[in-house]
Order: C-alpha cells, then sequence, then structure tokens
C-alpha cells in the first residue's frame, strides 16, 4: 500500500506541491496551459501554516486501511479498493455535508494541534492570523493514479513529501 509520508521539519512552505498537483489534475497536464482552464484545475494537497509552532504542514489524504471517512459517506460517495485500500470518490455523489471530515484522522489531529497550541477553529483562525482557507469538502488524493509517484512527491523541491510503500500483512 502507498502512502505520502510528511516531514513538515523539512518544508519551506513553497507550494510546489500544491501547483504540481493542480497541474496534474488539469486536462492539458500543463503549467501555462492550465492556468486559463475552465473550470480551473483544482488541488488535493493544502499546505497549512501553524504560525504558533513556525512550520508549514502539506495536508492530504491517507487513504486509511479501514477508511473511516468510507463508513460514514451517507451517499456512498467514498468506497475504497480492498486491493490497494486507495479512497476514491465520486463528486456526483457528494452533498458537502462534510461528514468524512469529522471523522478523518488527518483532519482531526490538524484540528487537535491547532486547539492544543490555543487556537480557535471554524475559519482556523489563531491570535496572529489565518492558519487555513476553509478546506473544500470533496476534492480528494487519488495518489495521481496511473503515475509512478505523485506530482507533489515529484515536485517537492527539499523531499519534505515522499511516497513510502508498506508491505501487506
Amino acid at each position: 500500500m502507498k502512502d505520502i509520508v510528511i516531514r513538515p521539519e523539512r518544508c519551506l512552505g513553497c507550494r510546489s506541491c500544491e501547483i504540481a498537483c493542480a497541474v496534474a489534475h488539469s486536462e492539458s497536464k500543463n503549467l501555462f496551459s492550465a492556468i486559463g482552464e475552465k473550470p480551473a484545475p483544482k488541488k488535493r494537497i493544502n499546505l497549512e501554516y501553524v504560525p504558533d509552532l513556525e512550520i508549514s504542514l502539506p495536508i492530504t489524504c491517507r487513504h486509511c486501511e479501514d477508511a473511516p471517512c468510507v463508513s460514514v459517506c451517507p451517499t456512498k460517495a467514498l468506497c475504497q479498493d480492498e486491493t490497494t485500500s486507495t479512497v476514491s470518490y465520486t463528486p456526483e455523489r457528494c452533498v458537502n455535508c462534510w461528514t468524512c471530515s469529522t471523522v478523518c484522522p488527518r483532519f482531526i489531529s490538524l484540528y487537535q494541534m491547532i486547539l492544543v497550541m490555543g487556537c480557535w477553529t471554524s475559519s482556523m483562525v489563531s491570535n496572529r492570523g489565518i492558519i487555513s482557507r476553509q478546506i473544500k469538502a470533496g476534492i480528494k488524493c487519488d495518489l495521481c493514479e496511473g503515475r509512478d509517484q505523485p506530482a507533489c512527491v515529484e515536485a517537492c523541491p527539499t523531499h519534505a513529501l515522499t511516497l513510502f510503500e508498506r508491505e501487506e500483512d
């Protein structure tokens, strides 16, 4: 099973991962052409700056082994491949209820980290400014299906993002 390992201590906050992800999910697969596409290509990774810790933290789907988001999705917009454990998303079924985000370990750990630092969330605002834009429901990492490496991993200049392949039990 593949997973993206994040090393926040290496992240420079350059957002190369976000740009590469959006381009990889564009129609043209070309940066200059993707800029003018309608609808605009959407990234599946979000770089969050945590001021109190002074780190940048790339956040993306981990494709959990027993993904809780799949089991709570009321419309079955999320489903998990039994072989690869990859969680896939059908946007036409999504009703933007955010139920998936309330059980997501990655989302919850970011949320808890912000709370522990004495910040308040909803729009995730800290005493030093905005930490995060509102995360849009229904845009989910697919590990750049069809590529050897996800675009974000390939684009990261400091190797803050690496692809890890864990052995099946």
